[in-house]
């Protein structure tokens, strides 16, 4: 797998942008929100054990291309996996390395081109990585190998009526003592920023002599 900072696809986006004041709340798709937490992964095969041992069911392992669209307000990104239909998720989270909020919004490619509209916009940068996805209850574990960045390991415990926020935060919390001895250091940027801060800076042109 790989990750490149080139334009690989082009959103349709022609509608208005997401407003100010939320970026998810013009949408008439449900919008969801995690409680969420990301950190290095010093080991992953212990993570896998670990995962196993408290009882996690492996859902399965995903090869994941994600495309990152700039935004004024909020982040989106289209999300390409083997043998699914692509998906765009537009979202909110702020930049913490503490268990933090994530509101998003997960649109079909129809559903995005009516919200959206239809003229290209260019891409920002594209993440690929092989991700292993764990499900306990309502939180998934994912252990993610993302190619230029290495390692990681991320909790996502969905709010619902029956799971709210003080619940996922205990979970999370929970988890964090359980795959202890594999947890580096908590990680609060996304996959984009880190991959946008390491790609190199084009060459300026030299005047004319």
């Amino acid at each position: 797998i790989g990750v490149t900072g080139v334009q690989t696809c082009a959103l349709p986006i022609s509608g208005p942008p997401p407003t100010a004041r939320s970026p998810l709340r013009s949408s008439r798709v449900p919008t969801n929100r995690n409680i969420e937490f990301k950190a290095e992964l010093r080991d992953l095969d212990l993570a896998r054990a670990i995962a196993r041992r408290i009882g996690a069911r492996h859902v399965g392992q995903l090869a994941q291309t994600d495309t990152y669209f700039k935004l004024p307000q909020g982040r989106l990104k289209r999300r390409q996996s083997d043998a699914e239909p692509p998906e765009y998720i537009l979202y909110s989270r702020a930049d913490d390395a503490r268990p933090r909020v994530s509101e998003f919004t997960i649109f079909s490619e129809p559903d995005a081109f009516a919200r959206f509209g239809t003229l290209g916009m260019p891409p920002w940068v594209t993440v690929k990585k092989l991700r292993d996805v764990f499900l306990l209850d309502f939180v998934r574990i994912h252990l993610d190998q993302v190619e230029r960045l290495g390692r990681f390991i991320e909790f996502e415990a969905l709010v619902l009526p029956q799971h709210n926020a003080g619940r996922c935060h205990r979970d999370i919390q929970r988890l964090r003592a359980d795959f202890g001895p594999v947890l580096g250091e908590p990680v609060s940027a996304s996959y984009s920023d880190l991959i946008a801060a390491e790609a190199p800076l084009p060459e300026a042109g030299l005047p004319p002599g």
